[in-house]
């Protein structure tokens, strides 16, 4: 049996104990790959992938802004310390922060103008990142792909027909 493309990359000897593990592995270097490959580009601006993150889910969210846990909670990877980060980026005059008018406990964060000229500045090479990342797979192969990665995430339902991750979250919340 030939080497599968990780195993060379790696320089594995062994083969893998399941193809599960494979996959699993091969997500966790492919994405290592993508953070490196993002991050360099987004880093040349003075940000961290976070920040970039955070940023972009405050220009979608509009004028209205967003509270902070809102965007804890649509970050793409999990970020600890959301008050800290936003602490960096309002520092840098990107975010704006305030009190809000109906639930004082709340804060409302939003996008400053200057986190709007640097977001304009990144989409252009940010999008020639993505292209040159994934630029190779056509429209049906990233379909497929997005499937496959929506099924990973979702903690796909055995024969249970219950999704074992939200045994999990619920067993958490008791």
């Amino acid at each position: 049996m030939t080497a599968s493309a990780l195993a060379r990359e790696i320089r594995q000897s062994q083969p893998f104990s399941s193809l599960r593990e494979e996959g699993v592995l091969a997500l966790f270097r492919t994405t290592d790959v993508l953070r490196q490959r993002m991050g360099a580009t987004i880093e040349r601006h003075g940000v961290t992938p976070q920040q970039y993150n955070v940023l972009r889910i405050l220009r979608g969210a509009g004028p209205k802004g967003l509270p902070t846990l809102d965007i804890a909670g649509r970050m793409i990877e999990h970020a600890p310390g959301i008050t800290r980060l936003l602490d960096r980026l309002e520092s840098r005059k990107l975010v704006r922060r305030a009190r809000c008018a109906e639930d004082h406990r709340q804060v409302l964060c939003r996008l400053a103008p200057e986190g709007a000229r640097l977001l304009r500045r990144l989409d252009a090479p940010v999008g020639a990142s993505v292209e040159a990342v994934l630029g190779m797979l056509r429209k049906p192969q990233l379909l497929h792909l997005i499937r496959l990665l929506d099924r990973i995430r979702a903690g796909d339902a055995g024969p249970s027909g219950k999704n074992p991750r939200s045994r999990v979250e619920a067993g958490s919340r008791a």
